[in-house]
């Protein structure tokens, strides 16, 4: 076992031991929790008042102590109480970035509604469908989803309520329901950890999105569990920490990512704001934005997928600007090619980056790590969290060995519950209080996380699996790619062929044979893309940044 693995078994074990901070308890069905976690999201997210007048967000040019999102959230909460919302209620949330965001999930969960957040990215018949499934009574919404679910508010099957309004007058305006609710006395239900808290709603990278139902309980672990693998970061790399603290500036986040996604929501609005932590909001992601916010408000740290940093490390900008103060980028939502963990250390020195590996259905919760194993253990998504019992699985749901490529399964208290109306999902994805993840990945020799890529886009030549994530790290090694997707395309002999669309830098210029070559010289034989398409858009991304693949296959398969 490698002296950095040992390092953080040694950090989590004083960590979770009896009468420690994280104590973990074993539970009888298997796994464990953390015994001293909140019980419920209201305490997790409202002790925030301890921060007071502190300032917490920052969203163009507007500023909001704690004490002041939640006094908002407070009055919309009474609001909602004397307009009838009850405790159990499906209460959506469907607008981009804004304060109002935040302070509607705040207020929802204060009087033990369900929050239920939906892609605003997504079209007006995409919000439909969400709010029509978890059977919303009510929805908070910016004037654009407003205008898309207008029908059913004036059918009266909907009570909707709009954040900036263009009519500021507008009798549904979320101002109006503030003002309302000031000074109303809220009458706090008591909550149980097993009360469904959320339901979030998957990406949707192919067919319908599901909703991904929470307990108060699981997102109260997940919460938790963030903070107690920051502690065990921070006193595994203590030399780095100690550069950060002597620097002097306020620990400050900019949140580029939606909020209706674990990354954006769980990593960075829940951490930030139980922890003290100041946040700089983006409406949506815009690197030349990004970069003044970085310099006029001291970001230290910027949270983003791997094509947003990407964007960031090769702004001709990035260099100009004053970036003294930030310290740390981290990478999610995604597999971390090694060439941008490289370009993080080039461009910030003994920074204190990370990355991990979770999904909607595990809160985020999976594996993770940062600083110095992030830069050491390159092409990994972390340790497991102590929480996560994780099972490397072939089809049959026999477990793989060490080193060999599988369906991660996880059991953990973070779990969700179950998906919203689905079934015949629950079934085929739940096992004995397992959660059939779909992604592919392994363990190594010192357990480390390593992920191939998900079982649907695996690539089946021949017999042989080919999984595209290696074929793409290996063709975003060339100069000139910005961005490549690798898929599986029909062949006759072979069952499939690798096949791989890539969009090139700008004032870059290169040849499908010389990518061909190019891969050849850094894959096996059977692994090297017959077919090349060079695009001149970008590849289509949803809205948390994963390529879709499903509509990449379609435009090879009109372009080949």
């Amino acid at each position: 076992m490698s002296q950095m693995r040992q390092d953080f078994d040694e950090a989590i074990a004083q960590l979770v031991a009896n009468g420690a901070p994280f104590e973990l308890e074993n539970l009888p069905s298997g796994g464990r929790r953390y015994a001293n976690a909140p019980k419920d999201l209201r305490e997790a997210l409202w002790s925030a008042r301890q921060h007071g007048d502190r300032e917490f967000l920052i969203y163009e040019g507007e500023r909001y102590s704690f004490n002041q999102l939640l006094d908002h959230a407070e009055a919309i909460a009474g609001a909602l109480q004397q307009r009838g919302v009850r405790q159990g209620e499906r209460v959506a949330i469907a607008m981009r970035n804004y304060p109002e965001w935040m302070m509607a999930y705040l207020a929802v969960i204060a009087i033990g509604a369900v929050a239920v957040p939906v892609n605003s990215w997504g079209t007006a018949s995409d919000v439909s469908f969400a709010l029509q499934d978890c059977g919303a009574g009510w929805v908070f919404c910016d004037q654009q989803r407003y205008n898309g679910v207008s029908e059913a508010v004036a059918a009266g099957d909907l009570q909707a309520c709009i954040a900036r309004p263009d009519d500021p007058g507008h009798p549904a305006s979320l101002q109006r329901l503030i003002d309302e609710g000031r000074g109303v006395v809220l009458a706090m239900p008591e909550l149980s950890p097993d009360d469904l808290a959320m339901i979030l709603y998957t990406s949707g990278t192919s067919g319908k999105p599901k909703g991904a139902a929470s307990t108060h309980r699981a997102v109260a672990q997940a919460i938790f569990n963030m903070e107690c693998a920051a502690t065990a970061a921070a006193m595994t790399n203590i030399p780095l920490i100690t550069a950060m603290m002597e620097n002097g500036y306020e620990p400050t986040a900019l949140l580029a990512v939606p909020l209706f996604h674990v990354s954006g929501l769980h990593a960075q609005f829940f951490a930030n704001f139980r922890g003290g932590r100041r946040i700089v909001m983006m409406y949506k992601w815009d690197v030349d934005r990004a970069l003044d916010y970085i310099e006029r408000e001291r970001v230290t740290t910027v949270s983003v997928a791997p094509a947003m940093a990407l964007d960031l490390l090769e702004a001709p900008r990035f260099d100009q600007i004053d970036r003294s103060s930030l310290f740390a980028l981290g990478v999610g939502g995604a597999a971390t090619p090694p060439h941008i963990r490289a370009m993080i250390d080039r461009a910030l020195p003994n920074n204190f980056s990370g990355t991990g590996w979770g999904m909607t259905e595990t809160n985020a919760q999976g594996s993770s790590f940062t600083g110095r194993a992030f830069t050491e253990k390159s092409g990994s998504s972390g340790f497991p969290h102590p929480v996560v019992d994780l099972r490397v699985c072939d089809e049959a749901g026999a477990e793989r060995p060490t080193g060999q490529a599988g369906e991660l399964w996880v059991r953990s208290p973070t779990n969700i519950c179950e998906y919203w109306n689905r079934p015949e999902a629950n079934a085929a994805e739940f096992v004995d209080g397992w959660f059939r993840t779909g992604d592919i990945g392994y363990l190594d020799e010192d357990g480390f996380i390593h992920l191939s890529d998900r079982a649907k886009d695996v690539i089946i030549r021949g017999g042989e699996n080919i999984y595209p994530a290696e074929i793409e790290a290996a063709v975003l090694e060339h100069p000139a790619v910005k961005e490549v997707a690798a898929v599986g395309m029909p062949h006759d002999r072979w069952g499939e062929e690798v096949a791989i669309a890539v969009h090139l830098h700008a004032e870059q210029n290169t040849s499908e044979s010389d990518l061909m070559d190019h891969a050849a010289a850094r894959l096996a034989p059977y692994k090297v893309p017959s077919l090349v398409h060079i695009s001149r858009e970008p590849l289509p991304r949803n809205a948390t940044n994963k390529l879709l693949k499903h509509k990449i296959r379609e435009s090879l398969q009109v372009s080949v």
